[in-house]
C-alpha cells in the first residue's frame, strides 16, 4: 500500500517550494494580473492545497496505523493520494488556462471517496 505518510510530507515540501516560488514575485503589483486576479488566486490555492491535503494524508496515516490492510483501506489510501496530487495540479493548470477548471471534479471526488470510505469504516479503526 502507498504510504500516505510519505505523500503527506511530500505535500508539505511541495507547499514550501511553491510558496517560495510565489513569494519571489509577491511584491510585483501586477504579477499574474494583480493580487485579486483569477490566476493569482488559483496559484495561491494550489500552494495551500499542497499543505492541506498533505496534512489530510498524514492524519490518515496516523489514524489508520496498525489497521490491517483491507479493500476499504487501500481504496481510501489511494483516493487521498490521488486527491493530494491532482488538486494542486488542477489549481496551477487552471491558473494558467481557465479551460482546465473542468478537471476539478477529479481531486474533489478522490478526496471525498477517501474521507467517506474512512468514515464508513471508522469502527474498524477505533476498535
Amino acid at each position: 500500500m502507498i504510504s500516505n505518510l510519505v505523500v503527506g510530507w511530500a505535500g508539505m515540501l511541495g507547499g514550501v517550494i511553491t510558496g517560495a516560488v510565489i513569494g519571489l514575485f509577491f511584491k510585483r503589483e501586477n504579477w499574474m494580473g494583480g493580487y485579486g486576479s483569477f490566476p493569482r488566486r488559483l496559484a495561491r490555492l494550489g500552494h495551500i492545497a499542497f499543505f492541506g491535503l498533505g496534512f489530510v494524508n498524514i492524519m490518515f496515516a496516523l489514524t489508520t496505523q496498525g489497521v490491517p490492510e483491507s479493500t476499504w483501506l487501500v481504496t481510501a489510501s489511494w483516493s487521498l493520494v490521488i486527491g493530494a496530487a491532482a488538486m494542486p495540479v488542477c489549481c496551477f493548470l487552471t491558473a494558467w488556462r481557465k479551460s482546465f477548471a473542468h478537471l476539478f471534479p477529479i481531486p474533489v471526488l478522490a478526496v471525498s471517496v477517501g474521507i467517506v470510505t474512512l468514515l464508513i469504516n471508522i469502527g474498524e479503526v477505533v476498535s
